[in-house]
Parts: structure tokens; sequence; C-alpha cells
């Protein structure tokens, strides 16, 4: 936490408060314990308009609340409350070692411990990557307090999935590979010394201008750890100072706590935890938002969008002409067409 106030955020301030990229407001941030006794990292602004409810912003991997830049700009300009967490083993949000730690019942009610200590009673929430899949279960779990839920590029994930071995077997029959071989590799002992060793070929192969090579090099079983060790590099899409930030905070909050978000996909504990959820929880019953991103060639649109249509009565959804960073991408786009869902859909 200290080493993030004292550099990374400086940073930050220096490099988005020159070149007018947007940046959040560093005094905006606060800290909670939550009641499982950790801490949580979480930017907090209040509505401008009281007739506007607080958008909760998921983010995922490998990532932190800057991801969200380019929305907390432009709906705090709309008059929106905003929450906008660290998540669990990233930023300056706890960072624990225990893959359990990561299970979604958990985390869903970290999230909720949040919205109750600030008193918050009318939110949306909006996920993208993992926080999608969080997203999700907050529905599952909690779907009374939220007026209404978005997905970002990742879609839902429904709780009574198949196992990481059924998953990859469908990827394999449906698309032709496997879209989460990569998940074994985030598994393994020494992923965390060869990510950290390797950040810069990791983030160049995540925000490449050609999202296509994610087919070659990132998804099959051991792609990724083969363009890592090789040292492969490729063109972003993100701007070098941008790309400076978020690599300072992923490496400022270390590699390992944030490989658990694949270690409990990957093993059975994430599917064990969704046992808990009753099924008649699996249907949305608020609106629902999706963001498709057309060229992403692991959260594939149409295999994400088949889930909305079979548990999402009040569903719609836009597609981007981009890869996996949809909302930094497509920034302008995705946010007008956010803004005219929740103003046509859900206030």
């Amino acid at each position: 936490m200290s080493l993030l106030r004292t550099f990374v955020v400086p940073l930050l301030v220096l490099i988005c408060g020159v070149l007018a990229i947007p940046n959040p407001d560093p005094s905006l941030y606060k800290d909670f314990n939550v009641s499982r006794g950790i801490n949580y990292h979480y930017y907090f602004s209040s509505p401008q308009d009281g007739a506007k409810p607080y958008l909760l912003f998921l983010h995922g991997y490998p990532s932190s609340s800057y991801d969200w830049r380019y929305q907390i700009e432009f709906f705090s300009n709309q008059g929106y409350g905003l929450i906008v967490p660290d998540m669990l083993g990233y930023g300056g949000t706890a960072r624990p070692i225990e893959t359990e730690a990561y299970k979604s019942s958990l985390i869903t009610k970290d999230l909720v411990d949040i919205l109750d200590h600030e008193g918050v009673e009318s939110v949306v929430a909006i996920g993208h990557d993992w926080g999608a899949k969080i997203n999700g279960r907050l529905a599952n779990y909690f779907e009374d307090r939220f007026l209404a839920f978005a997905f970002f590029a990742v879609g839902y994930w429904p709780p009574s999935g198949p196992t990481y071995a059924e998953l990859s077997n469908q990827s394999l029959q449906t698309v032709g590979y496997d879209q989460w071989g990569y998940w074994a590799f985030f598994s393994q002992d020494d992923a965390p010394q060869i990510v950290s060793d390797n950040v810069d070929s990791l983030f160049s192969l995540l925000y490449a201008t050609d999202p296509r090579l994610v087919i070659p090099h990132w998804c099959p079983v051991g792609a990724l750890q083969a363009w890592l060790e090789s040292h492969s590099t490729t063109e972003i899409i993100i701007s070098p100072e941008e790309y400076n930030v978020s690599k300072s905070v992923f490496l400022a909050s270390g590699v390992a706590p944030s490989l658990n978000w694949y270690k409990i996909m990957a093993s059975d504990i994430d599917r064990l935890d969704n046992q808990g959820i009753p099924e008649s929880n699996a249907t949305f019953n608020k609106p629902v938002f999706f963001a498709g991103a057309s060229r992403d060639y692991i959260s594939i649109v149409a295999l994400m969008r088949a889930a909305f249509f079979q548990y999402a009565p009040d569903f719609i959804f836009q597609d981007y002409d981009s890869g996996h960073w949809v909302m930094i991408e497509r920034a302008d786009e995705v946010n007008k067409d956010l803004l005219g869902w929740l103003e046509g859909s859900v206030l």
C-alpha cells in the first residue's frame, strides 16, 4: 500500500496531469476494511445530481481502477456517483496469496460491504474481464441491491458452468482452438516469476494492436509461456504514458495475487463455490447491457451473447469494432451508449 501511494500515484498524477489523459483524482480514493477483515482501496464520488445513481465499475486482469479512467471522467461530468475499487489482488486493495480468498461468494460480499459502509442504495454494477464474472455473481447473490447490470467484452458466466477441462474441450469443438489454455500457465507455481521477469512481453500481447495474435500466442496451452520467455513484443493500442502507469501499478501490486483469479477457475474452487447459488437466482430480473468487442478472440461476442439470451429477459447489446479493451479503445462510443441505456432503460 505504502509503495503504491509513495511512487505509483505521484507517477500517475505527473504523467496524466501533463498529457491530458483522464486521471482519477487521488484525493477521492478511500480505504475500508470489509467484514472479513481485509482492506479495499476504491475511488468514491457522490452524485452531483441527486436523481442519478452510483455506478460501480469492476475491472479485471491485470489492472486496477485506472482501467476505468475514461468512464470516471465522463460519468462524473454527467452527474453520476462513482465507486471504482481496485479489485482483490490489485493496486491498493489487499493482495492475499490464498486462492480460496478469491471465491466469488466472498468478493461479492466485500463489495456489498462497501456499499453498506457508504450508505449507497441506488447503484448499477458494470464489469469488464474478471470484473464481469463478479458482476454476474452480484446479480446471483444480491440482485435486489442493484438497479441493473452492464458487461464489457466478457459476458455472463452462469453459475452451473462446466469444469475447466470441459470448457477447454467445448472451445476446441466450437471455435477450433482452446480459448482458455493460458489458465493452465497462470496456475503454474513458476508463473509469477516468469510473468514478473517478462512484464513488457505480457503487456505487449495483452494490449496488442492486432488482437488476432492471442490465437497462436496467448490461448493454446504453453503458448503464452513461450511468448514471454522469448521476450516477444508487438505494437500496442495504449499510449506510452498509459502503459507506464498500468505497468507500474501491476508490478507494485505483485504478480502472484492476481493470478489467483485464474487458479480459482482452473481448479474446482469456483465451480464448487457456485453450487451455493439457487438455480432460481441464475436468471436476471433487472435490465442488462452488453458491450461486445468484435475483435476479441478470447471473449468471442457470439458466445458471450448466448448466455444473455438464455438468462436475461431484459437484455440489449451493442457490438464495437474493438479488441478486448473496449472501454478504452472505443471509450467515446461506449460511454455514449451506456449513458443512453442508463437514461432510457434503467432510470
